[in-house]
């Protein structure tokens, strides 16, 4: 399977592979498993990679890039379309720079093409990166600062684009209001059982194109659950059609003009993962879908706190959980 099997979306000037492979194991640490998982899916056709800070694969990414091009899978750096992300600690106005250098440092790159705020919510300085953290750290984010110091990263041609991750609309209303570029992305949880109706309506109007975390439920991580695979509405469909209920789900973001990210170890997933382009799900499926009962996986408990900026998940997030 080549590099053209997985299609590309055009978001303002740019070309963003519409199926990416995730890099974050809870707990979050480089490693030998990810550089080699990263190297098999880039054989298999993956250009888009995402990675954060706070994930620790940063590294391993830079590896596996460097030995993809020393063994000519890829012809160049440009062949692909790296994501990176900034952590809470460094989400003020003048570690912003700096916190992206050491990005650039970590992967061996002179450049990423989509740098995000992790999360609209700070962190004192030089607390780290641990999670989970000391919540007496949480501090509330400067929107329109952070945003110009990200602004700033971008014209200094360090990431081709920038944008912001877990952001509501509330939030995505506060930066707009200050913002000379608006965020090409905002990367949300989203699947089957979380389908960011509302958020979804909103960037659209506003230009900013949607990515898709935890599409699977993010089973195995430090939030995540089985229910999403084992659903049993998506469980007849995917049987009916004779796909895995994984695909089913990846099938259904990428249908929503969604562009998504998977992550897993195993090889003949990592593969069947790339299997959701040559078939659709029928009107029949699409409405079943639509009905299931809606419940968000992610709640961000970490950065609640009844002394720090987020009193409660509901105002984490702007809207019922």
């Amino acid at each position: 399977m080549g590099s053209n099997s997985i299609p590309r979306i055009r978001v303002g000037s740019t070309s963003l592979p519409v199926l990416g492979f995730g890099t974050a194991v809870f707990p979050f640490a480089a490693s030998e498993t990810m550089k080699e998982s990263i190297l098999h899916a880039i054989k298999l056709g993956y250009r888009h990679f995402d990675t954060a800070a706070v994930y620790n694969s940063e590294p391993s990414l830079g590896e596996a890039i460097a030995e993809a091009l020393r063994l000519r899978l890829i012809t160049s750096r440009e062949g692909l379309f790296i994501t990176s992300k900034l952590w809470c600690s460094d989400g003020h106005p003048h570690l912003v720079l700096p916190a992206l250098q050491t990005t650039l440092q970590k992967l061996g790159l002179e450049y990423i093409d989509l740098y995000l705020i992790h999360f609209p919510v700070s962190l004192k300085p030089g607390t780290g990166y641990e999670v989970p953290f000391n919540k007496e750290n949480l501090v509330p984010m400067d929107f329109k600062c952070v945003w110009e110091a990200m602004e700033e990263c971008h014209r200094l041609g360090l990431t081709k684009n920038i944008g912001v991750s877990n952001f509501s609309c509330k939030k995505l209303d506060q930066l707009l209001l200050t913002s000379n570029i608006t965020p090409m992305v905002n990367q949300v949880e989203m699947s089957p059982l979380w389908q960011q109706n509302k958020l979804r309506e909103f960037c659209e109007k506003k230009g900013i194109h949607v990515v898709a975390y935890s599409p699977l439920g993010a089973r195995g991580t430090l939030w995540g659950t089985n229910q999403v695979l084992d659903c049993e509405i998506l469980k007849e469909i995917a049987k009916a059609r004779g796909k895995t209920v994984a695909q089913v789900c990846l099938r259904w973001v990428y249908e929503q003009g969604v562009s998504v990210l998977v992550k897993s170890y195993n090889k003949e997933r990592i593969k069947e993962n790339l299997e959701i382009f040559d078939w659709t799900l029928s009107l029949e499926d699409c409405h079943k879908i639509s009905q299931i009962s809606q419940q968000k996986r992610y709640h961000g408990l970490e950065f609640v706190w009844d002394k720090g900026p987020y009193k409660s998940a509901l105002e984490f997030w702007d809207k019922k959980i």
